[in-house]
């Protein structure tokens, strides 16, 4: 079963301007490069309402969020 597709709201690093669909009353979403979150590592925990989420990169340089 594939996942409903959301519009995406990003601003290119530097232009300011809205990547994707049109403003559909959402907030732009800010842009975090993965580097920037895992700093080196190869894991790190996110918080999110009280619970940690762990967000680990493969050897394939892929991204694998878990509770």
């Amino acid at each position: 079963m594939s996942q409903p597709t959301l519009p995406l709201h990003v601003s290119p690093p530097g232009t300011g301007q809205p990547l994707g669909a049109g403003d559909q009353g959402h907030a732009p979403a800010t842009v975090i490069d993965s580097a920037q979150l895992l700093q080196g590592r190869k894991e790190v925990v996110l918080m999110h309402q009280g619970q940690p989420y762990r967000l680990q990169l493969t050897r394939a340089g892929k991204l694998i969020l878990t509770k």
